[in-house]
């Protein structure tokens, strides 16, 4: 056995202890390999519970709601709009502590109410080294990690959903819109509007990894190698240029060194 199975099979092991769940689940890359996994260890005992809010694309609620049902799965659907969490919107340091303390707090409300034991999350082992103020909420609340547990990798994540036949195996990874501004740039429902769509036009052309981060009337747009090479098409760049005036934005740039997670953490002081 190797020992991505042997990881595998730590990880149903673990879950299965576990007895029941609440998944907090996105629909992302991580939370539908980990409902799956879950769903398959303990089915009708683990359950999905996914926040809507202004931070969170219809795309991704609207196929996170499908997995669950072609997938059997209870799903839950609990508003969370971060906007008005206290001291939110003027986008703090700590600003993922916040939005993760009242989600997981509101998920684990509804785990009481089901007669579910644990709620989980999908963290994975590369989310150690980043600074990620949100793991400190599911450490305080109780939060299960299991792929941190497992020791599991996104890349290793998407080699196993790819096995199991999941459609998220090579889906890009995202993170929630808030993440798009600078720390201290105030978080509105229109700006969080500019960003979802901008960033959807751009999915709409055939870009698969992006970001659009939002600097005043700037946007930053970050994309991975075959981004860069669709960018050096003048007619696609310009097309970019005239929706994202159309959206709100003066200025657009691509940034140089592509996308990666976690580029507003830069600013911050190690």
């Amino acid at each position: 056995m190797d020992l991505l199975e042997i990881k595998y099979e730590n990880l149903k092991e673990y879950l299965r202890s576990l007895k029941s769940v609440a998944a907090a689940f996105s629909g992302g890359v991580d939370s539908t390999f980990l409902l799956k996994v879950a769903h398959d260890v303990l089915g009708d005992k683990a359950i999905a519970v996914t926040a809507r809010s202004l931070s969170f694309p219809k795309r991704e609620l609207d196929e996170a709601t499908t997995f669950a049902f072609e997938n059997s799965i209870q799903h839950m659907i609990v508003d969370s709009e971060e906007l008005d969490i206290d001291g939110f919107s003027t986008n703090p340091t700590n600003r993922c502590y916040l939005c993760k303390t009242e989600l997981f707090t509101k998920i684990k409300a509804i785990a009481q109410t089901k007669g579910i034991e644990n709620v989980i999350e999908g963290s994975n082992s590369d989310d150690n080294g980043d600074y990620r103020p949100g793991l400190t909420a599911v450490a305080e609340l109780g939060i299960k990690s299991p792929l941190r547990e497992a020791g599991l990798t996104k890349a290793e994540i998407r080699q196993l959903s790819k096995r199991l036949g999941l459609p998220t195996w090579n889906k890009q990874s995202f993170a929630c819109l808030s993440s798009r501004f600078p720390y201290g740039e105030s978080i509105t429902p229109d700006r969080l509007r500019m960003i979802d769509q901008a960033e959807q036009y751009l999915l709409d052309l055939g870009f698969h990894q992006v970001r659009v981060r939002f600097h005043g009337n700037l946007a930053r747009i970050e994309t991975d190698e075959n981004g860069f090479n669709a960018m050096m098409d003048r007619q696609t760049r310009d097309k970019i240029y005239t929706r994202f005036k159309e959206i709100g934005f003066t200025y657009i740039a691509v940034d140089i060194r592509g996308y990666r997670t976690g580029s507003m953490n830069e600013t911050l002081k190690k």
